[in-house]
């Protein structure tokens, strides 16, 4: 079996930093413990398959194509950055001749639209309710310690845990704050929680780029420490953070050490454009 395969890195136009994911292309049916083995051989965050949906489909001219993506543990419902990298392989490696490709998914329908500074995600967008702090207070305290909490929320949708820090921290403090993943598995194993999002508002620009504002996420709940750029915690996010800036447009940084950066742009039809850029880093041939 030989697969073509290919490594980009999403939400960043520079090699090496933004989010890695490795992409396969499926000119045949895989066998269905195949796609876990190669997402475990990546080793990465996330590991897309693109597949046709009709025989006589072309990764070159086709519009539509089915996605999956396993991080090295499981499959999941929705990765926004291996969405990223697979249109990026197929716009700009692959050449497709379309400027809108649509990705059947567990999530539904994704929409990759090609744009002059990047590559458009229409994702969907999840409302993130109050959420008791008794509930979950073993699993923050685990987390960060006795770091100063602003509001809690929770994304039934998604599993998601979103937990805005204090006003009174930076960047800078997101940046440095040591988060210990390693026992959470233990403090939540309900499978209420899925993801875990530390956030944080943003500040105005002065001698750096301003953003709305910044991120970092953690899912060792799915094999994944930390992610450095997720795309499916800014389908929370964004919500989040539209309602409490009353904004419709924002600009995002997620604060993992490769860092990267979003553009958010929620729709009137109630979902959400995510714009990023992908560099492709690596291309060749998987032999099993």
């Amino acid at each position: 079996m030989k697969l073509p395969i290919f490594i980009a890195d999403a939400f960043t136009a520079q090699a090496f930093r933004g989010n890695p994911a490795a992409v396969c292309l499926l000119e045949i049916k895989l066998d269905e413990d195949m796609h876990q083995k190669i997402a475990r051989e990546m080793n990465l965050s996330e590991t897309a398959f693109i597949r046709k949906l009709h025989p006589t489909d072309s990764f070159t001219q086709s519009s539509c194509f089915g996605l999956r993506w396993f991080t090295p543990a499981s499959e999941v419902p929705l990765c926004g950055h291996a969405t990223l990298a697979s249109a990026a392989v197929l716009f700009h490696k692959i050449k497709n001749v379309n400027s809108t490709l649509t990705f059947v998914t567990l999530s539904g329908e994704l929409k990759a639209r090609k744009v002059e500074d990047g590559i458009v995600l229409d994702l969907p967008l999840y409302p993130a309710h109050y959420q008791d702090i008794h509930e979950v207070k073993d699993l923050i305290k685990t987390a960060i310690g006795d770091t100063m909490i602003q509001d809690i929320r929770y994304s039934p949708d998604t599993r998601k845990l979103l937990v805005r820090l204090s006003d009174a921290y930076d960047r800078s403090f997101l940046e440095n704050l040591k988060v210990s993943t390693q026992d959470l598995l233990q403090i939540e194993n309900t499978g209420k929680v899925r993801g875990l999002i530390l956030t944080l508002k943003g500040e105005p620009g002065g001698q750096t780029q301003a953003f709305d504002f910044y991120s970092r996420y953690f899912a060792p709940w799915v094999g994944v420490s930390e992610d450095p750029v997720t795309g499916s915690a800014h389908t929370v996010l964004s919500s989040y953070w539209s309602q409490e800036l009353g904004k419709k447009e924002m600009r995002a940084f997620q604060c993992s050490s490769r860092g990267g950066e979003l553009a958010i742009s929620l729709r009137p039809d109630g979902r959400v454009d995510i714009r990023g850029g992908a560099a492709v880093v690596l291309e060749g041939t998987l032999t099993a």
